[in-house]
């Protein structure tokens, strides 16, 4: 059992910079280290990780807890600028000592079981109670293997989960007018662009490309009842190049041409 700083070689613990601005303690038993990391100022920090370790952060804000998943060998990057303290507790898993599982996928997920047992880790870490050892080695092991349940049911639910829904229409309502790359809505949920395009359709019933046209001809439909702008020039706003495409897509989808719905409104 190891105490204080990680006695692992730096590539296998989150990069932090500037490192003196955080103090870090940590426990290693049994195929996983945990650590407690809290920044000791409000300044900007740089978290990088990559290694041949899965990687569970449980950001914890007070009421608010993000956990964020990191298969091992792949890349995890974030900034935490001025604003809250940031507290993290990091659990670096050695894969052959996970239990059996599918391919485990990057996420950004809530749980507050999880967010419990995470936290009792973190208060074992900074605890100065002796012969915690097999107390700290069950409680990894829960998060283990919860880890995997929460993999398994999403691949049964097949949909997204809450959060990663509201990112998705929040980020295409504010892009209304824009395009929206599949790949950046992939990266946006941590999914790959194939599992996304799958996720999304069982959770809102319609590709991407088709929900983002409907949002679009919603505000359109906002638009045509004020009597200030043409059709042309809403067509425009919403991102449509021309009259005869925005026609296209407003009759396929309300059954009317925009003119045919204005005059409906009279």
């Amino acid at each position: 059992m190891l105490w204080g700083p990680l006695t692992k070689p730096r590539q296998t613990v989150m990069e932090i910079s500037p490192p003196d601005r955080v103090k870090r303690r940590s426990m290693a038993s049994a195929g996983v280290t945990a650590e407690v990391v809290r920044a000791s100022c409000r300044e900007r920090l740089e978290l990088r990780f990559r290694a041949p370790l899965h990687l569970l952060v449980l950001h914890d804000q007070g009421a608010r807890r993000k956990l964020a998943f990191v298969p091992a060998d792949h890349d995890y990057r974030e900034r935490q600028d001025s604003g809250p303290l940031l507290r993290l507790v990091c659990f670096y898993f050695e894969p052959a000592r996970m239990p059996p599982s599918t391919t485990l996928a990057p996420r950004l997920f809530e749980d507050t079981a999880m967010a419990d047992t995470a936290l009792k880790v973190a208060r074992l870490i900074e605890s100065t109670s002796t012969d915690i050892g097999p107390y700290f080695e069950a409680l990894c092991a829960v998060l283990a293997h919860e880890l995997v349940r929460h993999e398994a049911v999403a691949q049964v639910k097949g949909g997204l989960a809450p959060w990663q829904r509201r990112a998705v229409v929040d980020y295409m309502e504010e892009h209304l007018a824009g395009s929206v790359p599949l790949a950046t809505l992939a990266a946006l949920v941590r999914l790959s662009p194939y599992y996304f395009c799958r996720a999304f359709k069982q959770s809102f019933g319609m590709p991407p490309h088709r929900y983002h046209t409907r949002l679009r001809i919603e505000q359109a439909k906002t638009l045509l009842a004020r009597p200030f702008s043409s059709v042309t020039e809403i067509g425009l706003s919403m991102g449509f190049q021309e009259t005869s495409s925005f026609s296209a897509a407003f009759h396929k989808t309300t059954g009317l041409t925009p003119t045919a719905y204005r005059r409906s409104l009279i």
